[in-house]
């Protein structure tokens, strides 16, 4: 849409309506408008007079409420959203950034260059539609979702705004709860089967929970071995809190043996998990992992199974659920139950207490029985 421009002194054959008027070039109908005495005109782009009329009434009851005439919305593009976006990210230093990368990355697919006031709810299920075309997973959907949404709320809250409303954006169910988790020998089988140099980091994310990036980033400044410590600060967790823990003997043994290795090497590298030539942290082992998940014969498993299983182990042996939050760094309660897994083994064993019990109690229950019986019997002989 055409900028509006001040009113020059040519003759206009105008009529008037309110604060402004319509006027006609060729077969087009314009509006001449005021905000803050300034006069501005603008292109219906009709031939309508009663268009002209309803987008001068529009702009006029814009100007009266004190809101930007909404020519000026028009001009916004999705562009300008997704930097805006990005760079309050970066400023705000938010530990996300990857992943608002990847959503923005499917999001400019379907709305680059695309006028802000275009992307409306139609535009956004169409957009959802070519994405479960794709195979992208509910949740993936809405994590794009809640980007795009965020990127209209930054955008409104600006001065001066850059957009004057927020579309309305369905968010799809997902179904949270997660199921991959590992049994103790598929886990010993798992780390029998990745190169050496992985078993420390993989021991310690099984019986902590920490999530990759985390281990991988741990340093030596993280470590007291003396105490048998490992402390986060806060502000280098996800969730900004500061987290600690204790080492039990196995994982102080692990500890242990990696920094006498380092120093038996002459290299000493701030990373307590260092990569398989020692030169420095660990970045990508999807390889190694695929390998060995093959090898042990425990099917296609992700790394992120290892806070759940760890979770789910914690309570299982009896530590209280506020303090395995602490130590996985789990901030919402609602989180830590979808990780609480239940699996075919505590189904077992459940059904196996309820043997147990009913067993117990079976002198008890058969004369219960028994003695109904008996009363309905005696009711039907009258």
């Amino acid at each position: 849409m055409q900028d509006p421009l001040p009113v020059n002194n040519s003759r206009e054959k105008a009529r008037d309506f309110r604060m402004g008027s319509i006027f006609k070039r060729g077969n087009v109908y314009w509006v001449k408008y005021y905000r803050n005495g300034k006069p501005y005109r603008e292109s219906s782009r009709s031939e309508k007079e009663a268009e002209a009329k309803r987008l001068l009434k529009k702009r006029e009851g814009e100007i009266s409420q004190g809101k930007l005439p909404g020519i000026y919305f028009d001009k916004v593009k999705f562009d300008e959203l997704a930097q805006d976006f990005i760079s309050d990210y970066r400023i705000n230093g938010k530990k996300s950034l990857d992943r608002a990368e990847r959503s923005l990355t499917h999001l400019k697919a379907a709305f680059e260059g695309m006028r802000a006031v275009e992307i409306t709810t139609p535009r956004i299920n169409k957009y959802v539609e070519t994405r479960f075309e794709a195979g992208a997973a509910p949740a993936t959907i809405n994590r794009e979702l809640s980007a795009l949404k965020r990127m209209f709320s930054i955008g409104a809250k600006q001065t001066p705004p850059r957009v004057d409303r927020v579309p309305y954006i369905p968010m799809l169910k997902e179904n949270n709860v997660r199921k991959g988790f590992f049994e103790h020998g598929e886990f010993l089988a798992l780390r029998e089967a990745l190169p050496e140099y992985l078993h420390g980091f993989v021991t310690f994310a099984y019986k902590v929970g920490w999530r990759y990036s985390e281990i991988c980033n741990l340093t030596w400044s993280h470590v007291d071995l003396a105490q048998g410590i490992v402390r986060l600060e806060a502000g280098e967790t996800k969730n900004d809190e500061g987290r600690t823990v204790y080492l039990d003997e196995e994982l102080l043994e692990i500890f242990t043996r990696q920094r006498e290795a380092q120093k038996t090497n002459k290299c000493i590298l701030p990373y307590v998990f260092p990569n398989t030539i020692r030169t420095d942290k660990i970045v990508d082992i999807r390889g190694s992992w695929n390998r060995a998940c093959k090898d042990a014969k425990i099917g296609k498993r992700l790394f992120h199974d290892f806070r759940r299983t760890a979770v789910r182990n914690m309570v299982r042996s009896g530590i209280p659920e506020r303090v395995a939050m602490m130590i996985s760094g789990h901030k919402t309660r609602s989180v830590f139950d979808r990780y609480n897994i239940v699996s075919d083994t505590d189904l077992k064993l459940a059904a196996h207490k309820q043997d147990v019990y009913l067993k117990s109690q079976a002198g008890t229950i058969s004369g219960t029985v028994q003695e109904i019986e008996t009363k309905k019997e005696v009711n039907r002989n009258g």
